[in-house]
């Protein structure tokens, strides 16, 4: 195994633009969070204003050690109707991006993290047809205001749940129930706006351009055969994305969990995908997302992705952390993840990154503010922000391109 991270490795944390910015009231989501019978347990309101705050926050990341941040520009900011550009707000985010080169930070931008201005999601949003081209045009013209202080492009977060998420589970804006066909719709949409973006970015920018997919490892037991659940869909999903991907710069992985499917389906915890649970209840097994513990699904979801690619393009790992109110675990939960990035090196595949989620507690969609994904913690009334002993571990980490050789247990 691999007893060190490369030279050049990107140590950092990523943050989603919706989730820690406050006041995106011009979002699908700001209406789902408000709207009558919304499954969201509260809504996102001032968030961590990291609208504000973002100087300080890049300052801290940096400070502890980090050398890559990974965030997102909203269009719901930047195109509040269609075809009119605010050119205020590509100014404000081309100030976070120059903050990220002023320490020393690799910025790893993201395009599209989940949310929709509110007029695309009045034509129909994800499932629209004309979704691909406006979304291309939005990347055109964020990427020609942004494009040469851009470190790495992502262009879409997570794309293969989206449809599944919104027209089936009904989760997500639109908040639609059992239409699979608008799900497909969704699916064949977001492929089609990645492939469309991916040159309009390239036009304006130096920068790798890829996209983020979450990747849970899948893991068939004796006597399961491959069927529909949720997670086998998006994992069909993910299959044309890898194809996609293989003329793309770079791909992300997204992974937080294994998931078991034995001869009767999924039988891991949070398996169950037929509702959200409002009550988060972490024990020695579960997260507080009520996901399986189990870190070392990293490598499983970095060698499918390694290998679904062909072996020969460069993996980012995007987002990987845990849940949880108790800090030790968390740190815990880093080492075995990373030792895994360690064994996939020693393996020969290219893996650049490993970015955590997140750097701050920030608002997890439906389920609020509940989840403690963050190396910071964030007082809600005061917005003062808090490092935890897991944020000063990683920057260790990331000082010496080392792990050490004793983490704590899970």
């Amino acid at each position: 195994m691999a007893a060190s991270f490369p030279e050049g490795f990107l140590f950092g944390a990523a943050v989603g633009a919706h989730q820690v910015e406050g006041g995106n009231t011009n979002s699908d989501w700001w209406w789902w969070e408000h709207r009558d019978g919304s499954p969201c347990v509260e809504p996102s309101a001032d968030a961590c204003d990291f609208y504000h705050r973002y100087r300080d926050d890049i300052a801290m990341l940096a400070g502890l050690g980090l050398n890559s941040f990974r965030f997102g520009i909203e269009w719901a900011r930047i195109e509040p109707a269609g075809g009119e550009f605010s050119t205020a707000q590509l100014d404000h985010y081309r100030r976070m991006l120059d903050a990220c080169h002023e320490h020393g930070v690799t910025p790893i931008l993201t395009f599209h993290h989940f949310t929709l201005p509110i007029w695309v999601h009045e034509l129909g949003g994800f499932a629209d047809s004309r979704f691909p081209q406006l979304f291309e045009r939005y990347c055109e013209r964020a990427a020609r205001a942004l494009g040469d202080v851009i470190g790495y492009a992502c262009t879409i977060n997570e794309p293969q749940g989206l449809g599944w998420s919104g027209y089936v589970l009904g989760i997500n804006p639109p908040g639609v129930k059992g239409d699979q066909r608008a799900a497909r719709r969704a699916a064949d949409n977001l492929l089609e706006a990645h492939r469309l973006a991916t040159p309009a970015i390239k036009a304006h920018t130096k920068a790798p351009v890829g996209v983020t997919l979450a990747i849970p490892d899948l893991q068939y037991e004796d006597g399961a055969e491959p069927g529909h659940s949720g997670f086998e869909v998006e994992s069909e999903v993910n299959d044309r994305f890898f194809d996609l991907a293989r003329g793309d710069d770079f791909i992300g992985v997204q992974t937080y969990t294994r998931i078991r499917i034995g001869p009767e389906g999924p039988r891991s915890p949070g398996a169950d995908w037929s509702g959200v649970s409002r009550e988060l209840h972490e024990t020695d097994e579960v997260t507080q997302m009520g996901y399986e513990n189990y870190p070392r699904a990293l490598g499983g979801a970095i060698r499918r992705a390694w290998k679904s690619t062909g072996g020969r393009i460069p993996i980012l790992v995007t987002e990987n952390g845990i849940a949880t109110i108790r800090d030790e675990r968390r740190i815990a939960f880093m080492a075995e993840a990373m030792d895994e990035v360690l064994k996939c090196l020693a393996e020969g595949i290219d893996v650049r990154s490993y970015i955590h989620w997140s750097l701050l507690d920030n608002f997890e969609w439906v389920f609020g503010y509940t989840p403690r994904f963050g190396l910071v913690a964030v007082d809600r009334q005061t917005f003062a922000r808090h490092p935890k002993p897991s944020a000063r571990w990683l920057g260790e980490v990331a000082r010496s391109g080392k792990l050490p050789t004793s983490s704590g247990a899970l």
